[in-house]
């Protein structure tokens, strides 16, 4: 993947972790987690949690809880 591609998918992530932080934390996760799903195509979402496995930071703290609630959700 492009570094561009996954600079982009990090910087929507982060808009959709801070719309959803002003909410309750588990409500936060969940939101945004639940958007990630709904409208991000299952490419896109596990491009984003390969980028988060290999170690990568640049996630803001509702957006990293988000991409760790998806794949929480994808192992189960």
């Amino acid at each position: 993947m492009s570094g561009g591609k996954i600079d982009k998918l990090v910087h929507m992530a982060n808009q959709i972790g801070d719309y959803f932080k002003v909410m309750p934390e588990h409500e936060a996760v969940n939101g945004a987690a639940d958007h990630l799903r709904l409208y991000w195509t299952p490419k896109m979402v596990g491009e984003i949690i390969g980028y988060v496995d290999a170690g990568h930071s640049g996630l803001n703290a509702v957006a990293a809880r988000a991409v760790a609630e998806l794949k929480r959700r994808s192992s189960m």
